[in-house]
């Protein structure tokens, strides 16, 4: 557009004059000695101006039109989420198939990982980590912001791969361990699990204190139903009289020691209706990635514009009346 700037010029130079039809001449007889009242030079200096106004408002619609701008304050817009780790347990006792699942029964794995799905597709602006435990605890995910591979992560988890018993105490540690270079506002950790601890180094009232010291707080969530499972005939039949083995005075001691919160879960919908609640826990407000705005100047240049056109408009009518 800046490059449109000379094209008036140029067809002034280049272009040929425009053909006036010739019209008779008028005699003045007797008016030679008057010839003086005439206009001479000054009307071609009006029309002169004129072509440099219009040559100017020209000039300021080309600059309008290359749309010039300039770079505001660098801005850090607010972004709202959490950085949640996420500790599943994959102890034996997970794949006792005592939920019900799409009017199936199934695993308590299985139960868990669909209601886990369902809970990522809501953390578009969380980063999410996943720890997986049995015997020992691993990280299998960082904190990241990408679902799809926590997701995936989690798709693959298996019962017994981790070992077959459980070592909450340790993926308590290793949580806290992944969290302790947030800010503080932000480690929470939400853990589920469906058993006692019988492995592992660490006690879970002792993570609960080093999770207390790191500013980590622990939501817990104790998983599977009243009694377990037995089959007959090929068939599963839940039996009430047996235990879960889950030591629900241990997780709720966690939660109470980290400020977080204990929940029961019996079944599938009890267990989407507490990572709900969860949803609703107030989120964290953390600075976005840094922005310069890019500011639009074009319009004070097409005010410019206008104006001149305004006054060329006045001149040209002012030059009529004369």
């Amino acid at each position: 557009m800046l490059a449109a700037l000379p094209l008036p010029l140029l067809a002034h130079w280049w272009l040929p004059p425009a053909r006036h039809v010739q019209t008779p001449a008028v005699k003045l007889p007797n008016a030679t000695s008057r010839l003086h009242i005439v206009p001479g030079v000054g009307g071609v200096t009006r029309m002169r101006g004129m072509r440099w106004l219009a040559y100017i408002a020209w000039s300021l619609l080309c600059v309008a039109a290359a749309r010039p701008q300039e770079f505001g304050p660098v801005q850090a817009p607010p972004q709202s989420g959490r950085d949640l780790m996420l500790a599943v347990d994959l102890s034996g006792s997970m794949e006792e198939p005592d939920m019900e699942l799409g009017g199936r029964r199934v695993d308590r794995l299985t139960a868990a990982k669909a209601v886990l799905a369902d809970f990522l597709d809501r953390r578009a602006s969380d980063r999410i980590g996943l720890v997986v435990f049995g015997q020992r605890a691993y990280a299998v995910s960082p904190l990241t912001l990408d679902r799809e591979s926590v997701r995936r992560q989690l798709r693959d988890a298996m019962v017994g791969m981790a070992g077959r018993e459980t070592a909450i105490g340790d993926a308590i540690g290793l949580a806290v361990k992944r969290l302790r270079t947030q800010p503080a506002e932000h480690r929470v950790l939400i853990l589920l699990t469906d058993g006692e601890n019988t492995a592992g180094v660490m006690t879970p009232s002792k993570a609960a204190e080093l999770a207390q010291a790191e500013s980590v707080r622990i939501h817990t969530i104790a998983f599977g139903g009243e009694g377990g499972v037995i089959s007959v005939f090929g068939m599963q039949m839940p039996v009430p009289g047996m235990q879960g083995g889950i030591d629900e005075e241990t997780l709720r001691q966690v939660a109470e020691t980290t400020g977080g919160k204990f929940f029961r879960a019996r079944d599938t919908q009890s267990l989407a209706g507490i990572y709900a609640e969860i949803d609703r826990l107030e989120p964290v407000r953390h600075e976005g990635a840094a922005v310069r705005p890019r500011v639009e100047l074009y319009w004070k240049w097409l005010l410019a514009a206008l104006s001149v056109a305004v006054l060329s408009a006045v001149l040209s009518w002012l030059r009529g009346r004369r």
